[in-house]
């Protein structure tokens, strides 16, 4: 297998770590194969790739799409450092509502693979950092959802509180309001 897999406090929630192959021309690392991940027990095909580019302290989410468009992703940062997080909305998981947070950055070479039924999101630590994130669902749009990232009841412990974000983002509803909505 060309990565190591590395558990985290939530089933599903995996972080990757590619084997790197270096010389003194350098270094190559597989990233992705199908045949790799089912082996491994994470099934995944990807279907759309995102990629954002932000400056310091932008923090991007918590967001998730409801089904039938639930989304995996498989988070890899390219350029800087993030601090990213993922949060267990699994209904019938003993972690429900837990949350697991990982530095991400071009250096250390992991990856984050986000299973169907959390909220994923991402604090900016760098001057700029830049993530693609590869989705085995398309976005859609209407069943587009964000949870507060800053929620009591989630307690994430951020690396910094003065963030900038969006207005979606900063008006996102709480892990209780989406339960009671069903929106989750």
């Amino acid at each position: 297998m060309s990565f190591e897999l590395k558990t985290t406090p939530i089933d599903g929630l995996v972080l990757i770590a590619p084997k790197k192959f270096a010389d003194e021309r350098g270094h190559f690392e597989e990233l992705f194969k199908v045949a790799s991940f089912k082996t491994a027990g994470h099934p995944f095909v990807c279907r759309q790739v995102n990629r954002s580019v932000s400056k310091k302290n932008v923090l991007r989410g918590l967001h998730f799409q409801r089904s039938p468009f639930m989304q995996t992703k498989l988070v890899q940062v390219t350029a800087g450092k993030i601090f990213d997080v993922a949060v267990d909305l699994r209904r019938h998981s003993k972690t429900y509502g837990a949350w697991h947070g990982v530095e991400l950055s071009l250096e250390s070479g992991e990856m984050l693979f986000v299973p169907k039924g959390f909220a994923h999101g991402f604090l900016v630590l760098s001057d700029t950092a830049e993530v693609q994130y590869f989705c085995d669902e398309e976005y859609a749009p209407k069943h587009e959802c964000s949870l507060r990232w800053d929620d009591p009841a989630l307690a994430i412990a951020w690396p910094a509180v003065d963030v900038i974000m969006s207005d979606k983002d900063r008006n996102a509803k709480t892990l209780a309001a989406l339960k009671s909505s069903k929106a989750i």
